[in-house]
C-alpha cells in the first residue's frame, strides 16, 4: 500500500511483530535482494532502507512504486517467510 502525501515513497507490508523481527535480522541482504528483484523486472525504483514498527515493515524507495513493483516486493517477502506467508498482508 502506498500512502498520499510526502510518504508516497514507502511500501508498507503488514505482518505480526514476530515476523517483522525475523525479517529485519538481515536488512542489508534484504535491500540487495529486493533491488535485484526490481532490477530483473526493469523497474525504475530501488529500496533505500527498511524499518519496522509494531504493525509490520516499511520499505522506503527512491520513487513511487507501481503495481508490478509491489507484486515483486511481496513475492520476495513471501518467499523469505514462506512458512508464515498467511500472516502477511498484500502491500
Amino acid at each position: 500500500m502506498t500512502t498520499k502525501g510526502p510518504s508516497q515513497k514507502q511500501v508498507i507490508i503488514s505482518m505480526s511483530c514476530d515476523l517483522g523481527k525475523r525479517f529485519i535480522k538481515d536488512l542489508s541482504s534484504h535491500i540487495i535482494n529486493i533491488n535485484q528483484a526490481l532490477k530483473s523486472i526493469k523497474s525504475n525504483i530501488c529500496a533505500d532502507f527498511i524499518s519496522a514498527d509494531n504493525k509490520g515493515i516499511i520499505i522506503a524507495t527512491n520513487n513511487i512504486a507501481t503495481n508490478s513493483d509491489l507484486q515483486e516486493i511481496e513475492k520476495y517477502v513471501k518467499s523469505f517467510l514462506a512458512t508464515n506467508n498467511d500472516n502477511i498482508s498484500s502491500p
